[in-house]
């Protein structure tokens, strides 16, 4: 009976462990998608301004974030009434109080007179607007803005068909919008799944720095978790169960026949 009631105790104890890890899971898992689901919106871009970084057709999730957030070299969703009341996706390169301007001598964007590495731009891109645009590589067009208080200039990472604030330069503000006009910030590239989208290195030595970065992977994480969680607590229960079933069998006697 002492047996028995041992090998009865593991497989209660095996129930409850296993019970518990799908509770658990479960609560990771459905945790990380509700918490996903508040934070990140998904968008589709509908142009291909954002070439090589973002194609035309992607699917990608943008953390929601208030204007007053944002940082030199976000890729953000904003709608602003000039630029067609419509929600379009740019790199932020300039923020209030800032003198943008190209291209140097080198054909690098410039920050208040500090040349910016540009890597996410497309190398090929970069050789034909030398090209077009008399030995300038980050734009075609020759341009400097003073970007005003509580606005953002924002340019597309495809400089020669990007319709971005060089085209508004005539207009109030030189081609910035203000910062309420934005409504998210991308994060990641959800489809086709080519992973999370960083901050360039090269604003960071700027005032302000750049921005740190979104929970998505936090969230994917307990998903993935929970998702463990819920499958190995599922196949425990009945293995710890079997496992004491088999150890309760009677043994035959040496002497038997």
């Amino acid at each position: 009976m002492s047996g028995s009631g041992r090998h009865d105790g593991r497989g209660r104890l095996g129930n409850v462990l296993s019970n518990l890890a799908v509770a658990v899971g479960c609560v990771l898992f459905l945790g990380g998608f509700a918490w996903g689901a508040v934070v990140y919106k998904p968008y589709t871009v509908p142009t291909d301004s954002m070439t090589p970084t973002v194609n035309a057709g992607d699917r990608v999730l943008a953390e929601r974030v208030d204007g007053g957030d944002v940082r030199r070299g976000d890729v953000v969703v904003f709608t602003d009434s000039t630029w067609g009341d419509v929600p379009m996706v740019k790199r932020v390169v300039g923020v209030g109080g800032d003198k943008v301007a190209c291209c140097d001598k080198e054909g690098r964007l410039t920050v208040n007179g500090k040349p910016i590495e540009e890597p996410y731009l497309r190398a090929e891109g970069a050789s034909a607007l030398a090209s077009a645009g008399g030995g300038t590589s980050a734009s075609a067009q020759k341009f400097t803005a003073d970007v005003p208080e509580g606005q953002l200039f924002l340019l597309g990472d495809e400089r020669s068909t990007s319709m971005d604030s060089r085209v508004h330069l005539e207009d109030p503000g030189q081609g910035s919008v203000p910062r309420s006009a934005v409504e998210a910030r991308v994060d990641a590239i959800a489809w086709p799944m080519n992973g999370m989208i960083g901050r360039p290195g090269a604003f960071a030595s700027l005032p302000g720095g750049v921005s740190s970065e979104g929970p998505l992977p936090l969230q994917i994480g307990a998903v993935v978790a929970g998702a463990v969680l819920i499958l190995g607590g599922a196949a425990y229960g009945p293995l710890a169960a079997r496992s004491a079933r088999g150890n309760t069998r009677p043994r035959a006697s040496a002497g038997a026949h």
